[in-house]
């Protein structure tokens, strides 16, 4: 059953609406995405302390941030010739925030093998 409010309130279909899920929920199951998400959390970084913690390749950063961007996970600020990236403070931080406490509960004792 589609979310009357989200379709209402954003005039789209029951499709548009799972597809936007997928996309957002996709945007997270990168495990590149989420390290770089992660250490956005710290403080904000420009692409090359971006490459220097995580080692990932450079296209790979660029391509990643620009995914994170689009979605509106991260926000862009240029200072000079840097473009600094940081998170989204209104909604992707307190997320986080919420994901950490739901895995620490109900998750990681499934990594670690442990029975509940």
């Amino acid at each position: 059953m589609m979310n009357k409010h989200i379709s209402k309130a954003y005039n789209i279909s029951e499709n548009e609406l799972y597809k936007t899920y997928k996309l957002f929920f996709n945007t997270f199951s990168s495990e590149q995405r989420l390290k770089i998400l992660n250490l956005l959390r710290g403080k904000k970084r420009n692409v090359s302390e971006i490459i220097k913690k995580t080692g990932f390749e450079q296209s790979a950063v660029s391509h990643n941030l620009k995914r994170l961007k689009s979605c509106g996970f991260v926000v862009q600020k240029i200072k000079g010739k840097y473009r600094y990236y940081n998170l989204n403070k209104k909604t992707i931080k307190p997320l986080m925030n919420l994901i950490d406490k739901h895995m620490s509960k109900f998750c990681i004792h499934i990594l670690r093998g442990e029975r509940r």
